[in-house]
């Protein structure tokens, strides 16, 4: 199984109701592809995580990065791994910054406490905490 994580900044002009449509986009193509992950969205930046089968994760990336309601796309990590980090999740996904304070940092902890890839986990706790220190 490939797991893949990416970094990217949503393009200024994104429009507030794209980020549903690209979750609802993912939901269905991921569940269609047998592919789980996480999506964060801080109001500027994308941080995500896919995992599944290689070659259907690959597509899936080419696809993402391709996408211009973002740019500068980053990979973070590319492994193979043996076992999901994300249980059964065509996309589980929050909005960094709709809630305030502890709210977004408990539910993103939440989200990820069965994560055994503690550095996984890390990084996607992070980045929830970085917008509540801005």
């Amino acid at each position: 199984m490939l797991q893949i994580t990416y970094i990217s900044t949503a393009r200024p002009e994104l429009p507030a109701d794209a980020i549903d449509q690209i979750l609802a986009a993912s939901r269905r193509n991921n569940h269609a592809d047998g592919i789980t992950g996480l999506l964060l969205y801080d109001g500027h930046r994308f941080l995500q995580a896919l995992e599944g089968e290689p070659q259907r994760v690959r597509r899936a990336f080419e696809r993402i990065a391709a996408d211009p309601r973002h740019r500068a796309v980053v990979t973070l990590g590319s492994y193979e791994v043996t076992a999901r980090s994300f249980g059964d999740w065509s996309m589980a996904s929050q909005r960094v910054g709709i809630a305030s304070g502890d709210t977004v940092t408990e539910l993103v902890d939440s989200l990820t406490e069965e994560v055994a890839d503690l550095n996984m986990q890390a990084l996607f706790r992070s980045f929830a905490r970085l917008r509540q220190a801005a």
